[in-house]
């Protein structure tokens, strides 16, 4: 089982890799971008309880209220975000900032549960304070650095919704993902300046939005319900070396020196970790 929910979360982390290549290939603003995968998560989802669960939806929603409803909204306003700096900032500084999340998942984590982390994760967290700073440093003044704080808003509020989520196994993933969709969509109605698109882009839209966003998500939370959180989020490293592969390789977007050398030193520090605590668990 706990292979198996790996491979899971593996599978959903690559899914999401490719949500960067939609969001730079489409001329759109990130608000409208958002609004339109909100609403086809929302619909995609929703369709997917209604086929399969039937009038039992509706006792779902109604059962699972509390963890939809804190969790749902931790992941859409995190999607928002990311977004936003995905639009703003290079796939690989938003990346590589999300890949801080294990230092995020630490802290919520003893602040919420006291669930004490062990001695490797605050090495882990030191080595990864250090690469954000290069990251950060290396561009103060540039364009690029409203787009970092949106990346590490983001960081944070996956962070919580995979610590908070991790304490709801029973709940119905879809439901909350499906409500997070909803989420995006009514921040976005609000603050886009305009929510008009062409053909080519909502067939764009279209396949990110019932398709590879929410199947993304759900396959990720499905892997918190064997996985513990830390656990989850240095599996989502990953995506920090597939997604800016996916673009340079489509668009050619080469990241600054400071972001490769921050990037190198987060993802570094992770990959010894995940080595570490691979045989840790090998030898208990």
């Amino acid at each position: 089982m706990h292979l198996r929910a790996i491979l899971i979360t593996i599978f959903g982390v690559l899914l999401m890799s490719i949500e960067t290549l939609f969001m730079k290939i489409t001329s759109i603003d990130a608000l409208t971008f958002a609004f339109y995968i909100g609403i086809f998560m929302f619909l995609s989802l929703n369709i997917i309880l209604l086929t399969t669960l039937k009038k039992k939806t509706i006792f779902i929603y109604k059962v699972n209220i509390q963890p939809i409803l804190i969790c749902g909204a931790l992941s859409g306003i995190s999607i928002v975000f990311f977004i936003n700096a995905i639009k703003t900032t290079t796939v690989a500084n938003t990346v590589f900032i999300l890949a801080s999340a294990p230092l995020f998942s630490a802290f919520y984590s003893y602040l919420l549960y006291k669930e004490k982390s062990k001695k490797n994760i605050y090495i882990v967290s030191f080595f990864i304070f250090v690469g954000l700073t290069v990251i950060f440093f290396s561009q103060l003044g540039s364009g690029d650095m409203r787009g970092n704080i949106y990346a590490l808003v983001s960081a944070n509020l996956f962070s919580l919704y995979f610590v908070v989520l991790s304490k709801y196994n029973e709940a119905n993933r879809f439901a909350i993902i499906a409500f997070g969709g909803l989420i995006i969509a009514t921040i976005s109605f609000f603050l886009a300046s305009n929510l008009l698109i062409d053909m080519s882009t909502l067939m764009i839209l279209l396949l990110a939005g019932l398709l590879v966003v929410p199947i993304s998500r759900v396959l990720i939370s499905l892997g918190t319900k064997q996985l513990p959180a830390s656990e989850v989020s240095l599996l989502m490293t990953l995506e920090a070396v597939a997604a800016p592969f996916f673009v340079w390789l489509i668009l050619r977007e080469v990241p600054s020196d400071g972001t490769f050398t921050g990037g190198f030193i987060i993802i570094l520090s992770l990959f010894v970790n995940s080595l570490y605590l691979l045989k840790v668990s090998k030898n208990t």
